[in-house]
C-alpha cells in the first residue's frame, strides 16, 4: 500500500503526517528534529516512499537524511502552496496533513532541490560577499566617525597613504578608539577574504561555464561563479524568459479583460542571483553592447529601470550560454539501432530510467 508522507520542518520541532493511499492520516506527531526522532515515524515505511516538506528555515538536513535512507524528497513552493496559506484552520497538525494529501493528489507545487555541491558552492560564495558587505559597513562606520568630527577625505582611508592620513588626524580619545577598533576588523576580514578569492578563482579556471561567462560585458570570475551556482541546472529553464522570471526580475503583469496593467519587478525567486545580475548591468550598460538601449530607457523610464532591464537582457545572454555549455557538454544522443549494431540494444522488458 502507496504511503505519503507530509512534514511541516521548524527550527528545533518538526511536524510529520502519514498519509495512506486512500486519503486517511494514519500518523500525525510533532518530534524534535534528529535522524532518531524522525526515522522513529516513517523509519518503517517502504523504501522510496515521497517525503514533502516546505522550504522553511534549515531543510537541507532534511533533504539529507531521506536521501541517506533512500525517501523521495519534494520540496514545496511556500508562496505558491496556497491551501496551507489560505486554510482557515491553520497549525503544525492542519499544515502537515495538507502537504500530505497534496503530495497523494499530485498538486504539489514543488521547487528544484539543488544537489549537495551546489548547495555547498552557494554557501561559499554568499558567505563571501557577506563578508565583503560586512567589511563595506565597518568602512562607512568609520566615514560617519570622521563625518562627525567634520573630516573628509577623497580616497580611501583603508590604503597606506589614507592609514598615515587617518593615524596623523587629531580625534577625540572615544573616536580614537572606535576608529582603531573598526580598522582591526576590517584587517582580520582580510586575509580571509583573500583566501576565498583564491579558492573561487581555482574553481573558476576548472568549470568552462564559468568561463564562458566571463566573456560577457560587466561578468567576471566571480560574477560567473554567483550566477552558475545559483541557477544550478540549466536545463530546468526552458526558455530564457523562464529564467529571468525566477530571478525575478520580469514585471508584474495584471490583465482583467482588455485592461492590462505592469508593475514593478517580481522580486520572486534567487534575491543572490537578481542582486549580482544587478551588480553586472552596472558595468554592462556603459557597453557598447548594451549602451544605446540604456540611454534610450534611462531617457523615457529612468536610471534605475534601465539598470534593471540591462540586468535582465544581461541574464538572457547569460541563459544562451550556459545552455550551450550545456548542450556542448551533453553525451550525443545514440538511437536504438546504434545501440543494437554496438550490442547495448535496451532489452524489451527493462524499463528505462532517465537522469
Amino acid at each position: 500500500m502507496s504511503v505519503y508522507v507530509g512534514v511541516d520542518v521548524h527550527r528545533k520541532r518538526s511536524q510529520i503526517a502519514v498519509i495512506g493511499q486512500d486519503g486517511e492520516v494514519q500518523v500525525n506527531r510533532n518530534v524534535p528534529n534528529g535522524v532518531k526522532t524522525v526515522l522513529g515515524v516513517i523509519g518503517d515505511l517502504p523504501i522510496g516512499a515521497p517525503v514533502a516538506f516546505e522550504a522553511a528555515y534549515g531543510w537541507g538536513w532534511l533533504v539529507e537524511l531521506l536521501e541517506d535512507y533512500g525517501y523521495d524528497p519534494h520540496l514545496v513552493h511556500p508562496l505558491q502552496c496556497k491551501a496551507i496559506a489560505s486554510a482557515r484552520l491553520k497549525n503544525d497538525k492542519v499544515d502537515a496533513a495538507t502537504i500530505g494529501q497534496l503530495l497523494r493528489a499530485d498538486l504539489l507545487p514543488e521547487a528544484w532541490i539543488a544537489p549537495l555541491e551546489v548547495r555547498q558552492q552557494r554557501a561559499l560564495l554568499r558567505h563571501r560577499f557577506q563578508l565583503v558587505r560586512l567589511r563595506t559597513l565597518l568602512r562607512n562606520r568609520i566615514h560617519a566617525v570622521l563625518a562627525d568630527h567634520g573630516h573628509d577625505r577623497a580616497g580611501g582611508i583603508c590604503t597606506s597613504p589614507g592609514r598615515s592620513w587617518l593615524a596623523d588626524l587629531p580625534l577625540p580619545d572615544a573616536s580614537r578608539h572606535v576608529v582603531d577598533d573598526l580598522l582591526q576588523v576590517i584587517d582580520a576580514l582580510q586575509p580571509i577574504i583573500d583566501t576565498l578569492d583564491r579558492q573561487l578563482a581555482a574553481q573558476s579556471r576548472g568549470d568552462p561555464r564559468s568561463i564562458a561567462l566571463c566573456a560577457l560585458p560587466g561578468v567576471g570570475t566571480l560574477t560567473a561563479l554567483m550566477i552558475v551556482a545559483e541557477v544550478g541546472d540549466i536545463s530546468r529553464f526552458p526558455s530564457a524568459r523562464k529564467l529571468a522570471a525566477w530571478a525575478g526580475l520580469t514585471p508584474t503583469v495584471r490583465n482583467s479583460d482588455r485592461t492590462v496593467r505592469h508593475g514593478h519587478i517580481s522580486k520572486q525567486g534567487s534575491p543572490w542571483l537578481r542582486w549580482i545580475m544587478c551588480e553586472a548591468a552596472q558595468t554592462a550598460k556603459r557597453h557598447p553592447m548594451f549602451a544605446p538601449g540604456y540611454q534610450e530607457m534611462a531617457h523615457r523610464r529612468g536610471k534605475k529601470i534601465a539598470t534593471i532591464a540591462i540586468a535582465r537582457k544581461l541574464l538572457t545572454r547569460a541563459y544562451h550560454v550556459l545552455r550551450e555549455v550545456h548542450e556542448q557538454q551533453a553525451p550525443p544522443h545514440r538511437t536504438t539501432a546504434t545501440k543494437a549494431a554496438a550490442g547495448t540494444a535496451p532489452h524489451p522488458g527493462r524499463a528505462r530510467i532517465s537522469a
